[in-house]
């Protein structure tokens, strides 16, 4: 099949953007590394009047760290973020994520804001983000809005955004960035989306006693799931069997997948299960290592 026919836009500015955006709305439909985008147009899951090309918007490619956060401008590609060396040396946890992330030639293009607003519960920037408790920037030519990524996952496929708004920066507080992490997922083939996925950070005290720590779990729900109670119950206390076991129980409570060609509802809980305890594991031996 062939995309059902619209206008093409490709501004050289981010003004010209917002003007784009705001005079089109719910027609227009934005354009960086078209991944995920493009199949969709093409098998007319999607059918936008107008499409809007931000590729020439370099503006927004860029990786910095200042004012306490880690900035990621929202263009920035997939394959330089899981290049460089500063997210390598401030979040070694989206280093370790990002490689997960489909093909090389996949991640060549693909952006990071892409992936955020395609808002995919089993995708690897998405639950990294989660874990990190990082912030989206929204632009339009009206204002300018900061919400947390917690807030910014409405459901499958839908995040809060409007439509005559573009994503424009994502910032992870440093402060946010705990010594021991892991990023681990399954999928069966590599460059799959993963059936389910898990990041964790922890922080030990000398006596080896975990005093912070977070945990997501991706591909068990609408949308990336943060489990603060279970972490609670590993606050003040040396991790045991008994005690993760506890915590994970408590982390799925809530959790709905659903069947699919994929997998069924209790293999993905299950495989939750274990593939939490090895990254709530792994982060905690690097927490003990980075005291």
């Amino acid at each position: 099949m062939k995309p059902a026919p619209f206008d093409y836009y490709r501004p050289s500015t981010l003004e010209e953007t917002l003007q784009l955006l705001t005079e089109f709305e719910e027609e227009a439909k934005i354009i960086a590394g078209g991944q995920s985008f493009i199949p969709i147009l093409n098998m007319r899951l999607s059918e936008p009047g107008v499409l809007v090309d931000i590729n020439q918007l370099s503006d927004l490619e860029y990786i910095t760290v200042e004012d306490g956060y880690l900035k990621i401008g929202a263009l920035t590609r997939q394959r330089t973020l899981e290049l460089s060396s500063l997210v390598q040396q401030h979040v070694p946890l989206l280093s370790e994520a990002l490689p997960f992330i489909g093909h090389l030639q996949t991640r060549n293009r693909g952006t990071v804001g892409g992936s955020l607003v395609h808002a995919d519960p089993s995708a690897e920037i998405p639950l990294a983000l989660s874990v990190l408790n990082a912030e989206v920037v929204l632009r339009s030519t009206e204002e300018i809005r900061t919400v947390e990524i917690g807030d910014f996952f409405l459901t499958y496929l839908t995040a809060n955004i409007l439509p005559h708004e573009l994503l424009t920066e994502i910032r992870i507080p440093s402060a946010n960035i705990l010594p021991g992490y892991a990023f681990v997922e399954f999928s069966r083939r590599h460059g799959d989306f993963a059936i389910v996925a898990v990041a964790s950070q922890l922080a030990a005290d000398q006596d080896g006693r975990i005093h912070s720590g977070r945990l997501a779990l991706g591909g068990i729900d609408a949308v990336p799931v943060v489990a603060d109670d279970a972490i609670n119950i590993l606050i003040g206390r040396q991790p045991t069997d008994e005690l993760i076991n506890q915590a994970l129980e408590l982390a799925l409570e809530d959790a709905d997948p659903d069947d699919d060609l994929h997998a069924s509802r209790e293999y993905r809980l299950q495989l939750a299960r274990v593939l939490a305890k090895r990254a709530l594991l792994t982060a905690y031996e690097r927490a003990l290592k980075r005291r």
